[in-house]
């Protein structure tokens, strides 16, 4: 079974429906209880450090001071 989820207008939103349930499709409206989980697992994203980063920038100026060989 698939998901699909669409946007559509709150003025054609009862006809979808009516629509969609004509052809056998079940119907499920957005899970918003798990909102407080969702938060929570954002809250627990890792942040680089300046001092992190600052190795990505060092390793950048190194590769961009590399000549190609004279032959």
């Amino acid at each position: 079974m698939e998901t699909l989820i669409i946007d559509v207008p709150e003025r054609k939103s009862v006809l979808v429906k009516q629509l969609l349930e004509s052809l056998g499709i079940a119907i499920r409206s957005a899970d918003h209880s798990n909102l407080g989980s969702y938060k929570r697992d954002l809250a627990n994203v890792s942040v680089w450090s300046d001092d992190d980063l600052k190795v990505f920038e060092e390793t950048k100026k190194a590769f961009e001071d590399l000549k190609p060989q004279q032959w």
